[in-house]
C-alpha cells in the first residue's frame, strides 16, 4: 500500500495514523502549511524519535513555545514513552493537555489556536491548549455606562467574557456550556446558567436549535445567531432578546434564571428569554438607593411612552384644534407652515438618523465641527428658512434626545417605526387614524412573544400584581430576595 493509498484511508476512517509522515502529508494537503505563511510547522527529535509540531503564529504565546521546545530536545531516548498518554503524563510540562485521534478535533483545535504535537509511532495528537487572542482592556464599555458601579465590560475573547462572569458567581451550580455553530468559520458559543435555576426544557429546546444551525457562518456573530434561533416575523420591530456589554448586568440575568449566550468575537452577552420590562431595565437602576432606582426607571417608562405619544399627538392637534383645551392653546403654531406637518415630521425623522449615522463615522478630531454645524443647521437656519417651525423642531429634538435615555437600539427603533406609522395613519384618516396606529402598536407588542413563548408583557399579561409591582418599583434587596 503506497502513501496515497494510506492517506486516503486515514482520511476515510477519520483517525490519525501512528507514521508521522502520514499524518504530515494529510496536514500538508488539508491544510496547504506551505502556502498559509502563519501556520508554522516545526520537525524535531525527541528522544530519537522524529516529531513534528504545529500551531498558528499569533495565537500561541512565543515564550513558552521556546521553553517546550527546548525540553522537548532534551529528553533522552531511555526516557521516552511508548505511548502518547505516557507522553502527556510525564514529559508535557503543561496544565491544559489533552490527546486525540479524530482528524476533525484535531483540525479544529489547530485553527482555534492549540498547538499540536504529533511523534512518530503515536497514535494520538498531543494537543496543548497554550493559545492566547489578541484582545483590548476590559473596560466600561461605551454604549451601557452606569453612574455607579463596576467598570469593566465584555471583550471580543470569550474566555475572558466567561471569567468575568465566574468573578461575580463562585456558585458550583454555574454552568458554561461550549458548543460551536457554522460550517466554516466554526464560532465558540458558550451558554452560562444557573443549574438549579434555569428551566431546562426550555435549555434544551435552545442546545437543540444552536446544534441544528446549518449556516455557512456567524458573520455578524450574535444578530446571525438571533436569526438562527428564532425566527420572527419581520414586520414586528420589537427585540426578542436583550443585549448587555456589562458582566454584572449578565450575572445578574444568570442569577434570576436566564440564559446568557456568549459569542466569541463579540462584546456582548445576549439574554434569554426576555420581556419589555427586561428591554427597558439599566443598571443603574439597582446601583442607586430603591427610591431613586424607582424614579428612574419610571422615569425612563415615561420618556419612552412620550418618545412614542408625542409627535402624532401634537399633529393630530394642529389637525383638529378644537380638541385642544382652552388652557393649552400655546401650542398652536405661532406661524404659518411653508410644508405640511406630516412633511416636515418625516424629513426630521430620517435626518436624525442621518446624524446619527454620520456621528457614528465621524473621526474624533473632526466631532466638534460636525456637532456645531448640525446645531446650525437644524436649528437656527432649518427655522429661518421656513422649511421647519420652531414648534416641531422642538418636538422632535425632545424625540431625538429622548430616544437615548434607551439603552436597547432595537426598541428606540421600534418606537421609531411605531410613531411613523402612526404619523402616516393620522395624517390621512385622523383621530381614526390616531386610534389605529396606537392599536397596531399594541397589538404588536401584547401579540409578540419571547424565544421561550411566554408574553412579552408578562407580568402585566397574564397578571401578577406582585411581580408587576417589582418591575416597576426597585424593591430593597431583602424584600427582592427569591
Amino acid at each position: 500500500m503506497d502513501n496515497a493509498e494510506r492517506i486516503d484511508r486515514e482520511k476515510n476512517s477519520g483517525k490519525i495514523s501512528s507514521t508521522l509522515k502520514e499524518n504530515m502529508d494529510y496536514m500538508s494537503e488539508r491544510l496547504a502549511v506551505d502556502v498559509n505563511f502563519d501556520l508554522v510547522y516545526r520537525i524535531i527529535k525527541i528522544g530519537e524519535r522524529d516529531a513534528c509540531m504545529y500551531f498558528i503564529d499569533g495565537f500561541c504565546k512565543d515564550e513558552l513555545m521556546q521553553k517546550m521546545l527546548q525540553y522537548f530536545m532534551s529528553i533522552s531516548k531511555e526516557d521516552m514513552p511508548e505511548d502518547a498518554h505516557e507522553m502527556s503524563k510525564r514529559h508535557i510540562p503543561y496544565v491544559e493537555v489533552d490527546l486525540k485521534d479524530s482528524w476533525d478535533d484535531i483540525l479544529y483545535g489547530l485553527l482555534s489556536g492549540v498547538f499540536v504535537l504529533f511523534v512518530d509511532g503515536y497514535s494520538k495528537a498531543i494537543m496543548i491548549d497554550s493559545r492566547t487572542y489578541p484582545a483590548r482592556n476590559v473596560t466600561e464599555p461605551d454604549k451601557d455606562k452606569v453612574l455607579r458601579g463596576s467598570k469593566d465590560g465584555f471583550v471580543e475573547t470569550l474566555i475572558f467574557n466567561t471569567a468575568l462572569i465566574r468573578r461575580r458567581i463562585r456558585s458550583t451550580e454555574l454552568r458554561i456550556e461550549l458548543m460551536c455553530a457554522g460550517k466554516n468559520s466554526k464560532t465558540d458559543i458558550a451558554i452560562c446558567y444557573m443549574d438549579s435555576r434555569v428551566d431546562h426544557k426550555f435549555l434544551d429546546h435552545i442546545k437543540n436549535r444552536i446544534k441544528n444551525i446549518k449556516v455557512d457562518a456567524l458573520t455578524m456573530n450574535q444578530e446571525s445567531l438571533a436569526e438562527c434561533l428564532y425566527e420572527r416575523k419581520w414586520f414586528n420591530p420589537f427585540p426578542k432578546f436583550k443585549y448587555s456589554e456589562r458582566p454584572d448586568t449578565a450575572a445578574a440575568q444568570i442569577l434570576e434564571g436566564n440564559i446568557i449566550i456568549l459569542v466569541d468575537n463579540s462584546p456582548s452577552a445576549m439574554m434569554m428569554p426576555t420581556s419589555i420590562f427586561d428591554v427597558i431595565e439599566e443598571a443603574d437602576d439597582y446601583y442607586f438607593p430603591p427610591i431613586t432606582g424607582t424614579y428612574l426607571r419610571l422615569s425612563r417608562f415615561l420618556i419612552t411612552l412620550l418618545t412614542y405619544f408625542l409627535t402624532p399627538t401634537f399633529l393630530l392637534l394642529m389637525m383638529h384644534q378644537e380638541y385642544i383645551p382652552e388652557a393649552f392653546r400655546f401650542i398652536v403654531l405661532k406661524e404659518a407652515e411653508n410644508i405640511p406637518l406630516i412633511w416636515q415630521f418625516l424629513i426630521l425623522e430620517l435626518a436624525i438618523d442621518g446624524l446619527r449615522l454620520a456621528a457614528v463615522n465621524t473621526p474624533n478630531m473632526l466631532s466638534t465641527p460636525l456637532s456645531v454645524m448640525a446645531a446650525l443647521v437644524l436649528g437656527e437656519f432649518a427655522v429661518n428658512s421656513g422649511w421647519f417651525n420652531a414648534e416641531v423642531m422642538l418636538y422632535m429634538a425632545f424625540v431625538a434626545i429622548a430616544n437615548y435615555t434607551q439603552s436597547n437600539y432595537e426598541l428606540s427603533y421600534a418606537l421609531k417605526f411605531m410613531r411613523i406609522l402612526t404619523l402616516i395613519l393620522t395624517y390621512v384618516f385622523g383621530l381614526w387614524g390616531y386610534i389605529g396606529g396606537v392599536i397596531i402598536c399594541l397589538l404588536m407588542v401584547v401579540t409578540n412573544k419571547t424565544v421561550s413563548k411566554q408574553s412579552y408583557i408578562y407580568p402585566l399579561l397574564p397578571l401578577s400584581p406582585k411581580k408587576l409591582g417589582a418591575r416597576l418599583f426597585r424593591l430593597r434587596l431583602p424584600d427582592a430576595r427569591k
